[in-house]
């Protein structure tokens, strides 16, 4: 059988659709044709056809009193239906939950997309300051301690060699490494800190970061290392252990065990890993 590109199967009018309706998961909010055409540039009365047909199964909605488009129903549901089968948010979920909880603030699962950090999922703190939400939203891996943890433990720098990559960032990722965690400010949004661990599945691999996000002002030295990083870090090491992981951040090579008593913050202060899961 004769080997042909990928694509060279493509199928453009497939293309169209798919381009039409991933640019309506970046639109915060609704837009009309005319605006969307010139957007993707893509002739008008071809996106109002395809409109149609979205239209039609529920993935897209036309708000009458305006005219204008947004993402319908249909679509909510068959993106949660696919982030219900997936293996690493089950397992996750209900850990992300309970450390949402423990620490009162934002814990997000973040995920490698390509050359991106995908903010997947996330449990929203009860706190009445918080951060807007960045689920769906993705960002190079060298600009987000999300990413930077994947980098640090395993993922591929982008396709890169480590010898292409910058020394500043070299030194980082081996910082990230030896502590087992990172923590950056204002990379995702304006006024937020974000701590972040590795998880780690059965192949010893990094499918995933777990991370704590919140108002910077919250997340002073003391706060992060006393209370927030020590319950993340276990989080992280539960939700490896579902995954299938008997490798773990603390058995990186080079890193010093973590004492095996790490406890949640809040009303978990004392407990011991595992004993509230």
């Amino acid at each position: 059988m004769l080997n042909r590109d990928k694509r060279s199967y493509s199928i453009q009018a497939v293309e169209n659709a798919l381009t039409i309706l991933e640019a309506f998961g970046e639109i915060d909010g609704e837009v009309r044709i005319t605006r969307l055409s010139e957007m993707l540039e893509i002739d008008k009365s071809y996106v109002f056809r395809l409109l149609a047909t979205f239209e039609e199964r529920g993935y897209i909605e036309k708000a009458e009193r305006t005219g204008r488009y947004r993402l319908g129903l249909a679509a909510y549901v068959t993106g949660q239906k696919i982030l219900s089968r997936m293996g690493l948010l089950t397992k996750a979920k209900p850990v992300m939950e309970r450390l949402a909880r423990a620490c009162d603030e934002a814990v997000y699962l973040a995920v490698p997309r390509n050359r991106e950090v995908l903010m997947l999922d996330m449990v929203d703190t009860t706190q009445v300051v918080g951060t807007v939400s960045f689920v769906g939203n993705a960002y190079p891996l060298t600009k987000t301690v999300a990413g930077k943890v994947l980098l640090a433990f395993g993922t591929d720098l982008t396709g890169r060699a480590e010898e292409d990559t910058p020394s500043s960032l070299q030194d980082e990722l081996v910082a990230i490494r030896k502590e087992g965690a990172g923590l950056d400010s204002e990379c995702i949004g304006a006024g937020t800190a974000c701590l972040a661990v590795p998880l780690f599945n059965a192949q010893g691999k990094v499918p995933g970061s777990l991370c704590v996000v919140g108002p910077e002002f919250r997340f002073s030295n003391e706060h992060c290392e006393n209370h927030l990083l020590p319950a993340l870090k276990a989080a992280g090491e539960i939700i490896s252990t579902r995954l299938g992981s008997h490798f773990g951040f603390s058995k990186v090579p080079g890193r010093e065990a973590l004492p095996a008593d790490l406890t949640f913050c809040g009303s978990w202060q004392g407990g011991r890993v595992g004993s509230r899961f």
